[in-house]
């Protein structure tokens, strides 16, 4: 009686490890730095954990991005209103050189999710200053909703910048457009 309960609990066991196995090997980080295993433990991955694991985001890199100016009462359309680079890294966050004056404050940082297959959103806050360089103006924020390509080399979406006083005091607002496209070493 012992040795029958011992070797179903073993088979139990066996069991349960042979069946989460396949995605452990699918979803461990060495499987997803490397490139490796794309096969059918891949495939074993559910949907949702392989659209939003950060690791495997198509989003992440290197970006040359242009702001466009689109639907403002005072700012025509089409207007170029930025243009840089940004760099969207797998934890989350994101950093941009903005093509504005350095003085001005150009370097500004953000955090992004996905929230659905190839669309990201970002929230990113710059430091508003005067052109001048030498008056704070306020916390510049930028919200992006964009979607990469099927080629994974391109973005587009909408964006909105609202510019606030000193006092968190919104004092401006622009929408537009914002398309990039993706820097590699070759």
């Amino acid at each position: 009686m012992k040795s029958r309960f011992n070797n179903r609990a073993v088979f139990g066991i066996v069991t349960i490890c042979c069946a989460l196995t396949p995605g452990l090997w699918a979803q461990s980080p060495l499987m997803s730095k490397t490139g490796c295993g794309e096969g059918a433990a891949l495939r074993l991955k559910p949907a949702a954990f392989v659209e939003l694991f950060e690791g495997n985001a198509v989003i992440t890199g290197l970006w040359r991005f242009t702001l466009v100016a689109k639907g403002n009462a005072d700012i025509p359309d089409g207007a170029v209103l930025d243009t840089g680079y940004t760099t969207w890294h797998a934890d989350g966050t994101e950093i941009m050189n903005s093509g504005r004056p350095p003085i001005s404050g150009n370097f500004c940082m953000g955090v992004w999710k996905q929230v659905k297959h190839n669309t990201f959103k970002l929230n990113h806050f710059a430091m508003g200053w005067d052109p001048t360089g030498t008056t704070f103006i306020g916390p510049t924020n930028v919200r992006e909703v964009v979607t990469v390509d099927r080629s994974g080399n391109n973005y587009s979406g909408p964006f909105t910048v609202t510019q606030y006083d000193s006092n968190g005091n919104a004092i401006a607002h622009v929408f537009g457009v914002v398309a990039a496209q993706r820097i590699t070493v070759d």
